[in-house]
């Protein structure tokens, strides 16, 4: 465990007001241990945010970069002033990308950090096997994680995920765009667990709808080494293979896949999941040429993007190509990471309109969060403009269909907001608090 203040970035020049916290901390996010002392009143203790971080696992590659933006975002909101007056401090602890740690670590939060909210899971069958934890203990649970488990209210009223959408809403807002421009005849592979379960279930109800078929579905081990083994299983008639994989084994799988089909083979599309934190431009993934892949935040500056988009970019340290700035070699999760940023901006603004002043105010937070119904395009939401439904505690927003060119992710598609819309499968405000 260790505590941070984002104001502690290597670079950075720490205020008055930072000094009194106590604690300067590394690019890296590391920490001197030990408690913050304040000789102030009570009301200007810290907020405190628990985040739950993929630091070892299969999700680290992720849980580092979501450490990095979350840094560059506190680091705002606290010379913004902070939250209603009061600094933002952030509590980190490893779940190992595992669910059983996972609750362990919320529970940690809850009885001994004290923390006012949870924060920043990813991986979902950690989400799931956190959540029991989070509302056993009525402790608000921000995930940034993109799978449905949020929305379909099978989870409770203590979790959200208002900075990031869900698969569902992503495969249903792309669906038309594959099946009108990529194929029609179509098999999946994904990993096997909670999130791949999204892509098996939702993708082809939504080809269907646009008159296109799934013909084959394959799962695989997220820990699996080498994949050349499961692609014999994909029918000859496959005109679009759609493929999401995560883990630090993605280089290995699309290096393979095109080792496997050569110059042949069916269109690609990916989830960028397939090459997150990876360097396009690697060896022997030149096939990758003219495919296509979902981004949530496009890894490549974009000729059109917004100066919110700039500003955010240049906050969290990443180049015009997606990697750290002054380390080429060490790409983003770009696609993913704008998730923290805005979600803590999320947090911000419920705890502002509850009025929260401390634990006693999570059942106020929790309705506030609810109340929320949309977050404009700008510095707080860089990403583009969502709605929020909190029936079901989920935020819907656009998606980017990105091709391969030259070696760069140019996006061609963007979504509408309307083009993800669904349903609610429930009603989260039901519940009691």
């Amino acid at each position: 465990m260790i505590r941070i203040k984002a104001s502690g970035i290597a670079g950075t020049r720490l205020s008055r007001r930072t000094a009194l916290k106590g604690i300067a901390a590394s690019a890296g996010l590391a920490a001197a241990p030990g408690f913050v002392r304040y000789a102030q009143a009570q009301s200007s203790a810290p907020i405190k945010i628990g985040f739950q971080s993929h630091r070892t696992g299969i999700g680290a590659a992720y849980g580092r970069w979501y450490e990095k933006t979350t840094a560059a975002a506190v680091k705002l909101i606290n010379d913004a002033g902070g939250i209603n007056g009061r600094p933002v401090e952030v509590i980190i602890e490893d779940d190992g990308t595992d669910p059983g740690r996972g609750a362990e670590v919320v529970g940690k939060f809850a009885t001994q950090h004290k923390v006012d909210v949870a924060y920043g899971t990813l991986f979902s069958h950690v989400v799931i096997g956190s959540a029991p934890a989070a509302g056993e203990a009525k402790l608000p649970y921000f995930v940034v994680s993109e799978g449905h488990h949020v929305a379909s209210t099978k989870l409770n009223r203590y979790v959200f995920q208002p900075g990031i959408t869900d698969v569902k809403s992503q495969i249903q807002a792309m669906a038309p765009w594959i099946a009108g421009n990529v194929g029609k005849k179509v098999t999946q592979i994904f990993p096997d667990f909670a999130f791949g379960y999204d892509h098996r279930d939702y993708l082809p109800p939504a080809l269907k709808a646009q008159g296109a078929e799934v013909l084959a579905q394959i799962a695989i081990p997220p820990t699996e080494s080498s994949f050349t083994k499961y692609f014999p299983q994909i029918p000859a008639d496959t005109e679009v293979l759609y493929h999401v994989m995560v883990g630090p084994a993605v280089l290995t799988f699309v290096k393979e896949l095109g080792e496997f089909y050569g110059s042949s083979g069916p269109q690609l599309f990916g989830f960028i999941d397939s090459l997150e934190a990876v360097d396009i431009n690697s060896p022997g993934l030149e096939f990758l040429d003219g495919s296509h892949f979902w981004e949530g935040s496009p890894r490549y500056a974009q000729e059109n993007d917004s100066e919110a988009q700039k500003a955010y970019r240049a906050a969290v340290g990443i180049d015009e190509n997606g990697a750290a700035v002054g380390d080429p070699k060490d790409v983003s999760t770009a696609a993913h990471m704008f998730g923290c940023w805005e979600t803590l901006y999320v947090i911000k603004k419920a705890m502002e309109d509850s009025g929260y002043k401390g634990p006693e105010d999570r059942a106020k937070l929790v309705e506030a969060t609810e109340a929320l119904t949309a977050f404009a395009e700008g510095p707080e939401h860089p990403q583009g403009d969502k709605t929020f439904n909190g029936k079901i505690h989920q935020c819907f927003g656009h998606q980017n269909i990105s091709r391969v060119e030259g070696g760069k992710l140019k996006v061609v598609h963007r979504t509408s907001i309307e083009d993800g819309l669904y349903e609610p499968e429930g009603d989260y405000t039901t519940q009691p608090l």
